[in-house]
C-alpha cells in the first residue's frame, strides 16, 4: 500500500534530477562550443583575411609599378594602359579592408581580380599569383 507512493516520489524524484542536469549539461555545452566557435571563426577568419590582403596588396604593388614604368613613355598606347592602371588602383583604394561584415566584399574582389587580368592581357603579362602555406608568389 505505501510501497507504489514510495516509489512514485522516487521516480519523480529522478525524472527531476534528469532533467535538471540534462538543462545544466546543455548550457555548460552550448557555452563552451559558443567560447570554441569563436575562437575558431577568429582563427579563420585571420588566415582568410591574410591571404585577401597579400593578393590585394601584390595587384596594388603590380599596377604602381607598371604605371610609373608607362608615364615616361606617355604615348595613345600607353596612355590607354595607364588608364586601365588607374581603375585598378582606385579600385583597390575603394575596397573596405576594414569592414569584415560589407556584404559585397567577395563581389568587389572579383571586380578586382577581373580588372587585374584585363590590366595584365593590356600588358601582355602572364600571372601566376598563388598562395600556399610556404610562400606567396606573384609569376611573371
Amino acid at each position: 500500500f505505501w510501497a507504489p507512493r514510495d516509489e512514485n516520489r522516487r521516480l519523480k524524484k529522478l525524472l527531476f534530477c534528469l532533467a535538471r542536469f540534462h538543462g545544466e549539461g546543455y548550457q555548460e555545452g552550448y557555452a563552451e562550443g559558443s567560447h570554441i566557435g569563436i575562437a575558431e571563426g577568429r582563427r579563420y577568419g585571420s588566415l582568410h583575411g591574410a591571404k585577401i590582403g597579400s593578393e590585394v596588396g601584390c595587384y596594388l604593388g603590380f599596377a604602381l609599378t607598371w604605371r610609373a614604368l608607362l608615364q615616361t613613355g606617355a604615348d595613345e598606347k600607353s596612355s590607354k594602359k595607364i588608364r586601365a592602371l588607374e581603375a585598378l588602383i582606385g579600385m583597390i583604394q575603394k575596397f573596405p579592408y576594414e569592414d569584415p561584415t560589407y556584404d559585397k566584399l567577395q563581389e568587389d574582389l572579383e571586380k578586382i581580380r577581373g580588372k587585374f587580368k584585363q590590366v595584365c592581357s593590356m600588358l601582355n603579362v602572364q600571372t601566376d599569383f598563388r598562395i600556399g602555406t610556404e610562400r606567396s608568389s606573384l609569376a611573371f
